[in-house]
């Protein structure tokens, strides 16, 4: 009978073995490091350091809420003043407006001190890009009662920062 070779088209070389075992160590080492920011956005939520959230940083006059991605930081107001005049559960939309064209290194604390005129603000969202982390430009505010959304609209296309600001319900 004749020999039969073997063919090494199912068979990794050694340069291709060396390179999947590269491959694997190199995402082994990227879900390791991903892991580690999960961890930080975890504990920096809950410490309430807004600088460290991934998809949003949030002030929220309520409580460090947990919500993956926010990073949560309680202005001077207390929940019990806040709660005090208004069902916070209900309608959170009604209460809310979107701001646009909020500059990039503007703070949730900045914006609720823009629009502190208006009303008790319940919280201050920014809103980031989920890859990068940077703002996205626009951010939106909740107030504690939906009559203080009329007097922010007053506040459409006012200056904040050297821009002028676009505010809808």
């Amino acid at each position: 009978m004749a020999d039969v070779e073997a063919t090494s088209g199912n068979v990794p070389s050694d340069d291709e073995e060396k390179e999947i075992e590269e491959m694997r160590r190199q995402v082994m080492e990227m879900e390791q490091e991903l892991a580690r920011e999960n961890e930080a956005v975890a504990i920096a939520a809950l410490a309430g350091h807004p600088s460290l959230g991934g998809a949003s940083t949030t002030v929220d006059a309520k409580a460090a809420n947990g919500h993956s991605g926010e990073a949560v930081a309680s202005p001077n107001e207390t929940s019990s003043s806040l709660q005090a005049g208004a069902n916070l559960d209900e309608d959170p939309d009604g209460r809310s407006i979107y701001v646009g064209n909020v500059d990039y290194g503007a703070t949730p604390e900045e914006i609720q001190a823009h629009f502190a005129s208006c009303g008790t603000i319940n919280r201050v969202t920014i809103l980031l890009d989920k890859f990068t982390g940077h703002p996205k430009g626009y951010a939106y505010v909740e107030f504690t009662q939906p009559a203080h959304v009329e007097a922010a609209l007053v506040l459409n296309e006012s200056l904040f920062r050297g821009r002028l600001i676009k505010i809808m319900e």
